[in-house]
């Protein structure tokens, strides 16, 4: 009994470390370069991109209470430093009342420096890294990051060590959460915790409620204990296993193998396809065409073991819900975890989903077990159940095709232009509504004789929701549902053209061609720009200008709402067509390349098509793997300024600022 106590005190624990581990990341992206000062000696320089709202504090030294930034950097046979670490500029200082001292931080961006002299022909420089990152509500954990940068070498750029200067999706999902205004993990989470509360009403599962819940009463004092058991396991069910897969799959590949990984599951045809199908034929069984059942035997064999005493006897009893609730569960959890997977390049967000969903949908059964007279204010089961279970599959019907919409832009087959999509949704939810109302029935449907008020209410928002979507069949925004659409550039049919249709000058190459890929890839709002970073790099040495480059996807969610909702800002819009010069990098697109633009990696492995071209330059030089990411870069492609997923138009405001206040600085 002792045991499987502690083993249930340790899934809690593990449950926590990693909310603990996802919620928290830094929110400071660090990278390191070399620039040559003479034929032997070198300064290396490590640079730090913080996220609006934090700092890291200056060299110190300060108590134990405080954790300053130290830069080491590693001496060797092959080279020796010269002088100390200095910063490119001074730390902001002010007492601290709570500390009692005065402290200096940095924000922004700030790049340290040390002079480095080479001793061999060539080194490798290795680069420790210490700090602690806060906000004005906490501090992060003191943090570490390993650098590393060649000397002596043609290439002695920067070059990201492993796990370091590289901006994960969980980095990026932090920043996201710390801004208030991220979608990429709250959403998912939000919308995990929904699709919990939708599987309790459903015919599967409510009726178990009042039986289960029976079952620990009688238990007395220890029938709660055993009831609070009974909701952790079966939040380890659902939790452990994609938890144990996704963990070791990062584990035997590192954060890269994970990222390529899920950028596979996301954006490749298959999976898409997969999820697409596997979304239909779950659409059908909740309409009732057929039932999805695991084996009669693992049933059988669980709720047989279910009548051990003890807590083993707790834990096949949750088997069995989880076994018998499969066919309402099933879907809602697969459809869960493969919104997901496809929303973010996050390892932690499928874990986080299951644990949320997993959590919502176990705690009625303890709440319950514990406070046996709520059970009074239970509905009593009946033909609503069906029509719950009905109502999901239309939206599991509606959700399925943005699977396939995934793979259709990706691979540019032309299948689901943005008025086909809007179509087929407008279509779906039509007859959700009628449903509603009664106008519709399946087979195990009971009549409705009168509309119910929830479900006149329901109806209500479904119709008034296919309302909102009937103008964008002639090219409405609809700013809304910008994540989920097709791009505006597929729409055939637009009556209003937008504000900044009409760029003051096409991109054009040197020989007055144009941009290599502007065939098949475009930016939205009708701007101009290129699609190939050397050609920008060569256009904004060109003109003088600094490129905003937007690393992006044909599949991404966020970058399209970013897109609708942020850069449709007239202000915005201006200074992009005027002050930048556009790269746009999509990670995701599955066109292939001619053979002599295919890219060897470092690791021998041939990349020959523009999403995978892309996505490791975007890495090598940059360190970035998650979507969207906006760098603002001088004509020698270093980094001035950085930005993520964030609907706040007046913070891009002022991240544009602070890119085009550092290209001026460096002019000067």
């Amino acid at each position: 009994m002792m045991n499987i106590k502690k083993f249930g005190i340790l899934l809690l624990s593990l449950f926590a470390f990693a909310a603990t581990a996802s919620a928290q990341p830094s929110p400071v992206m660090w990278s390191i370069k070399a620039e040559r000062v003479d034929s032997t000696v070198y300064d290396v320089k490590v640079s730090a991109m913080i996220d609006r709202g934090w700092h890291i504090y200056d060299f110190g030294p300060y108590d134990n209470s405080l954790n300053p930034t130290r830069i080491a950097v590693a001496e060797s046979d092959a080279c020796r430093t010269v002088g100390g670490v200095t910063a490119d500029k001074e730390p902001h200082r002010a007492y601290d009342d709570l500390f009692g001292m005065e402290i200096g931080t940095w924000d922004g961006q700030v790049t340290f420096t040390q002079r480095v002299e080479l001793l061999a022909p060539s080194a490798t420089v290795n680069v420790t890294v210490e700090y602690s990152a806060c906000d004005d509500r906490s501090c992060m954990p003191p943090q570490e990051e390993e650098l590393s940068v060649a000397l002596g070498t043609s290439d002695a750029a920067a070059t990201p060590a492993d796990g370091a200067a590289v901006e994960t999706a969980a980095d990026n999902a932090a920043s996201e959460a710390a801004n208030g205004s991220g979608r990429s993990l709250w959403g998912i989470l939000l919308a995990a915790a929904g699709w919990a509360l939708a599987a309790l009403l459903t015919p599967c599962v409510f009726p178990m409620i009042p039986m289960t819940v029976s079952f620990f009463v009688k238990g007395g004092a220890n029938g709660r204990f055993r009831a609070l058991m009974y909701g952790v396991f079966i939040v380890a069910l659902y939790t452990l296993p994609i938890a144990a897969l996704i963990v070791i799959t990062r584990l035997l590949g590192g954060d890269t193998v994970t990222a390529d990984i899920f950028n596979w599951l996301a954006t490749h045809w298959l999976p898409n396809l997969i999820f697409f199908l596997v979304f239909m034929v779950f659409a059908a069984s909740f309409f009732g065409a057929f039932e999805i059942t695991l084996p009669s035997s693992w049933v059988n064999q669980s709720d047989k073991n279910a009548d051990r005493r003890g807590l083993l006897g707790v834990f096949f009893l949750a088997l069995t819900l989880v076994l018998v609730s499969f066919s309402c569960t099933g879907p809602i959890v697969s459809g869960a975890v493969i919104e997901a997977v496809s929303s973010s390049y996050n390892f932690w967000s499928p874990i986080l989903t299951m644990l949320v969903f997993s959590v919502v949908f176990a705690l009625p059964f303890v709440l319950f077990a514990l406070f046996p007279s709520m059970m009074q204010k239970l509905p009593k089961s009946g033909g609503w159940l069906n029509s719950v279970k009905v109502v999901l599959g239309f939206i599991e019907l509606a959700l399925g095709f943005k699977f396939l919409s995934v793979a259709d832009q990706t691979y540019h087959w032309g299948l689901l232009d943005r008025e086909i999509y809007l179509a087929i949704w407008i279509v779906i939810f039509t007859m959700l509504g009628f449903y509603l109302l009664g106008k519709l029935r399946f087979a195990h449907d009971s009549e409705v004789k009168h509309v119910t008020v929830p479900r006149l209410a329901l109806s209500i928002c479904v119709f008034t929701f296919v309302v909102y979507m009937i103008p964008g069949m002639w090219g409405a925004p609809l700013k809304a549902l910008s994540g989920y659409l097709p791009p505006m550039e597929s729409q055939d049919f637009v009556l209003r053209a937008g504000v900044a249709q009409q760029p003051a000058a096409a991109a054009v190459l040197p020989d007055g061609s144009k941009p290599t890929h502007s065939d098949i890839l475009h930016l939205p709002h009708g701007l101009s720009g290129y699609f190939v970073y050397e050609e920008a790099m060569e256009a904004a040495r060109a003109t003088g200008k600094p490129v905003f480059l937007d690393f992006t996807g044909r599949g991404c969610v966020s970058c399209r709402e970013m897109e609708e909702r942020v850069w449709s800002d007239e202000r915005i819009l201006k200074r992009l067509n005027e002050d930048f010069v556009l790269l746009a990098l999509f990670g995701d697109d599955k066109t292939r390349l001619p053979e002599d633009q295919w890219v060897t990696t470092a690791k021998g492995k041939t990349l020959k098509t523009i999403g995978a071209v892309n996505s490791n330059l975007a890495y090598e030089r940059y360190g970035i793997v998650a979507q969207p990411y906006y760098i603002i870069l001088d004509g020698e492609g270093r980094a001035l300024a950085s930005h993520s997923y964030d609907l706040n138009i007046d913070h891009f405001l002022e991240f544009l600022d602070r890119g085009e206040a550092a290209f001026a600085a460096e002019a000067k």
